[in-house]
């Protein structure tokens, strides 16, 4: 069963067309990405997801929770990473952050620090955390790699494999950086100008002339853990 199903999706700005057309669906446990250059319509569609956008039309369909990571991380700088985390538990009952702190247990000797002290690379994990306390059942990821070092960026896709692997938690990750996306998810849909232009597994798309001229400057072997 698919937890996101999303048919002839259309979103409009006005009279500029953001979504013409998109379709696409991430399945039960499964790691998709949605890769594209910065204006083809990727964080659109994040929030067309999490109903924060209304479509003129198509169908969105999510079956179970759903929790974002938005783009640029968004902290509350003068709260804590306690209290950071506890505001992504407003729509559900269990608000301690402990879980978090088991999952992500690089952020419990940070927990009393403010948000705005920390690095870069501390500040989306916590982002990614406070999501986790919504209990999601499919997690939005818009730009995980978004300003930070490579370093930082492998240690938290390794942290999204050990919850897809070990928890079921399904992914959908929203990412310019087309090499990580195609290195950690299985699948791919590749979104230009507000359409979808190709999809398909994330092997066969690296493997592309046309995404790996356009995304990777060259080709690229693609290996799953």
């Amino acid at each position: 069963m698919n937890v996101i199903d999303v048919t002839d999706l259309v979103v409009r700005y006005g009279t500029a067309t953001a979504l013409d057309g998109v379709t696409l669906h991430v399945g039960e446990s499964e790691l998709v990405a949605l890769i594209g250059p910065n204006g083809a319509g990727k964080s659109t569609l994040v929030n067309t997801l999490s109903s924060i956008v209304k479509p003129v039309a198509g169908r969105v369909e999510v079956r179970g929770r759903i929790a974002q990571v938005p783009e640029g991380r968004q902290m509350f700088a003068d709260l804590s990473v306690d209290d950071n985390l506890r505001l992504g538990a407003w729509r559900v009952k269990q608000r301690d952050p402990e879980y978090v702190y088991e999952v992500l247990p690089a952020l419990r000797p940070i927990r009393a620090r403010r948000a705005g002290q920390l690095s870069g690379g501390q500040q989306q994990m916590v982002a990614v955390g406070r999501a986790l306390m919504a209990r999601p059942d499919v997690l939005l990821v818009d730009e995980l790699s978004l300003g930070l070092a490579p370093l930082i960026v492998a240690d938290l896709v390794q942290h999204l494999r050990v919850l897809n692997d070990e928890r079921g938690l399904a992914v959908l990750l929203i990412e310019q950086n087309a090499r990580l996306a195609l290195g950690l998810c299985s699948r791919a849909y590749v979104l230009e100008a507000g359409r979808i232009v190709m999809d398909g597994p994330a092997g066969e798309l690296a493997r592309s002339p046309r995404l790996a001229q356009a995304y990777l400057g060259g080709s690229v072997e693609v290996a799953h853990e």
